[in-house]
C-alpha cells in the first residue's frame, strides 16, 4: 500500500459506538473517471502516493484505507431546516470514509474523509443517494475559493465521475453523475446534539459532549464547568467562520443546524453564491424565498443555530453559565471580522495555527474601527465586491486604485480617509518577513472572482465538450490568489 510516512490512520468516530451510526455500503457505479485529485492535501495525511487505480479503487469503489474504518459509517443527526424541525435527516447520501491525522503527526488535527453522493443509506429518505457530477464541481469551486480567501472550510479531496443518468427537477436532465470526497476537520455537528435531547438520551448526550471535548477541543478540561468551556469555543470558532464568509462576500444559502459542525468549520456547499456587488439582501438558494440565510442575515443565522446547541448543553450545565456566552456573541463577531477584513485587504497578520491560510494577529482597535467604516462605505455605495479587494490589498497602492473601473468611489465619501489609513505604515504587512525568500506575485490586471456566470461558463464546457480546461484553470488561478493573499501583495 503506497501510503507515506504521514499517513497516521485514527478511526477515533467508532469511540461513540453504534447508537451513533449505521455502517453502510458504497454504491456500485458502473464507471469510474477521476476528474478531480486534491495533492496539496493529500500530501498533508499521506496519501499523495496513491497511483490512480488505487485512488479509485479507495474513493469511488470504497475499499478501506489501511488500519481505519472497516466499513462506511453513515451518521445519525437531526436538525432544523429553515427553522423547522426535522427528525428525519441524517447521511442520505454520504458516510464517513476514514479518519486519520493531519501532517503525519500524532497530535496533529483529526481529520475525516466524508463523501457525497455514495449512493443510499438507511436516511436517504427514498432519494438515490446520488450527487450530480455539475454539484460536484461546484463543491469544487467553492472550496478552492473559500480556502483562498482564508475561510476554514473543508476541501475537495476527490471527484470521480460515475457514469450514471440522474434526473433532477433543478437542472437539466439527465445529467451525469458523481461521487465526491470531501476532506473536513469533523462531521459532528449542533444536529447530532439535537437528536440525543429529542430521544431523551440522556447518557447518549453526555458520551457526544465528552467525545468532542477530548477529541476537538481539549483546552475545555481546564476549565471548571468543561460544558461552558466547549460551548465557548464553538460559539467562537462558528463566529470566526461567519466573519469569514462575510470577508469572502460568500453566501452559504442553507445554514440550517445540520449544516454547523461543532468544529465550526465550513461544509456542505449546495446553492452558495459569491457576491458580485455588496448586497447584504442576497440569497443563494432558489427555494429561500424569505431571504432567511442571506448575506448580511448569515450572524443571525448562526446565533440562531448556537442557541439550539445551549438548548443541548444545558442539562450537562447550567443556563447561568451558558447564557452570557451565547450573549456574547455579538462582540466576538465583530473582532473576528475585523481580523477576517484585515486578513483580506494584506493588513499585518500573525500565523493562525492550523488553517492553511494566515489571519491578523491581535484585536487591535484601531483595526476594529477600520473594519467597521470600511464596511459602511460598502454599504452606502454597493461596489464591485472583489474588485474593491483586488484594487485595496497591501495598502491601497495609489497605481491600482487610479486604473481601477470604480476609481470615482473611491474618491468620495468615507473612501479617501478609509485608504489614507490602509496605507499607514504600521498596518502593513511585511511581506518578506512574513515569507522569507517567496516575495508576493504580482497581482493580475482583474480580480479572480467566481460569479455565477462563470460557474455555468464552467460547466457548459464540461457538459457539452468534456473540456475540462476552465476547471482546471480556474482552480489554478484561485490558488495563486490565495498565494497572493497569505503574502499580503
Amino acid at each position: 500500500m503506497p501510503v507515506t510516512a504521514r499517513y497516521r490512520p485514527d478511526p477515533r468516530h467508532l469511540d461513540l459506538g453504534e447508537s451513533f451510526y449505521d455502517p453502510v455500503e458504497a454504491a456500485a457505479f458502473p464507471k469510474h473517471v477521476l476528474r478531480f485529485r486534491n495533492d496539496r492535501w493529500a500530501a498533508s495525511v499521506g496519501l499523495d502516493g496513491l497511483g490512480e487505480a488505487e485512488w479509485i479503487d479507495h474513493f469511488g469503489r470504497f475499499a478501506p484505507l489501511p488500519d481505519n474504518l472497516p466499513q462506511p459509517l453513515a451518521l445519525r443527526y437531526h436538525g432544523h431546516q429553515f427553522r423547522v424541525y426535522n427528525p428525519d435527516l441524517g447521511d442520505g447520501r454520504g458516510f464517513l470514509f476514514a479518519q486519520m491525522r493531519e501532517g503525519g503527526e500524532p497530535e496533529g488535527r483529526l481529520l475525516d474523509l466524508g463523501t457525497k453522493g455514495s449512493g443510499q443509506t438507511p436516511w436517504s429518505r427514498g432519494a438515490d443517494g446520488r450527487l450530480t457530477l455539475k454539484g460536484g464541481v461546484r463543491e469544487i469551486l467553492a472550496t478552492e475559493m473559500l480556502e483562498a480567501r482564508g475561510v476554514p472550510t473543508s476541501k475537495s479531496f476527490s471527484l470521480i465521475e460515475t457514469g450514471e443518468n440522474l434526473m433532477r427537477g433543478d437542472e437539466p436532465s439527465p445529467t451525469r453523475s458523481a461521487v465526491l470526497v470531501r476532506l473536513s476537520h469533523g462531521h459532528i455537528r449542533i444536529g447530532s446534539f439535537q437528536r440525543l435531547i429529542a430521544l431523551e438520551d440522556a447518557a447518549g448526550l453526555r458520551r457526544l459532549a465528552d467525545y468532542v471535548i477530548e477529541t476537538y477541543w481539549p483546552g475545555a478540561l481546564e476549565e471548571a464547568d468543561p460544558i461552558a468551556g466547549l460551548y465557548r469555543r464553538v460559539v467562537e470558532a462558528v463566529a470566526e467562520t461567519g466573519a469569514a464568509w462575510h470577508a469572502a462576500g460568500f453566501v452559504h444559502g442553507v445554514l440550517n443546524t445540520d449544516n454547523i459542525a461543532i468544529t465550526g468549520e465550513s461544509f456542505d456547499y449546495g446553492p452558495w453564491r459569491f457576491l458580485e456587488r455588496y448586497d447584504l439582501n442576497r440569497v443563494a438558494a432558489y427555494f429561500d424565498h424569505g431571504g432567511l440565510y442571506a448575506y448580511g442575515r448569515q450572524a443571525e443565522s448562526l446565533h440562531w443555530n448556537l442557541a439550539r446547541l445551549a438548548e443541548c448543553l444545558v442539562p450537562l450545565s447550567d443556563l447561568e453559565r451558558l447564557e452570557p456566552i451565547f450573549r456574547d456573541f455579538p462582540r466576538i463577531f465583530d473582532r473576528a471580522l475585523a481580523r477576517r477584513t484585515a486578513f483580506r485587504l494584506g493588513l499585518a497578520m500573525s500565523d493562525s495555527g492550523h488553517d492553511p491560510g494566515r489571519e491578523p494577529g491581535g484585536d487591535d482597535e484601531a483595526a476594529v474601527r477600520l473594519a467597521g467604516d470600511f464596511w459602511t462605505a460598502m454599504a452606502a455605495d454597493t461596489p464591485s465586491f472583489e474588485q474593491v479587494f483586488h484594487d485595496l490589498l497591501a495598502g491601497a497602492p495609489a497605481d491600482r486604485v487610479a486604473a481601477s473601473p470604480q476609481a470615482d468611489i473611491y474618491a468620495t465619501g468615507a473612501w479617501p480617509d478609509i485608504l489614507a489609513r490602509l496605507r499607514a505604515a504600521d498596518l502593513r504587512l511585511d511581506s518578506e518577513a512574513a515569507r522569507p525568500g517567496s516575495p508576493p506575485e504580482s497581482p493580475p490586471e482583474s480580480p479572480v472572482d467566481m460569479p455565477i456566470g462563470r460557474v455555468e461558463d464552467i460547466w457548459s464546457a464540461i457538459d457539452g465538450a468534456d473540456d475540462w480546461s476552465m476547471l482546471e484553470d480556474a482552480v489554478a488561478d484561485i490558488r495563486a490568489a490565495g498565494r497572493r493573499l497569505r503574502s499580503g501583495g
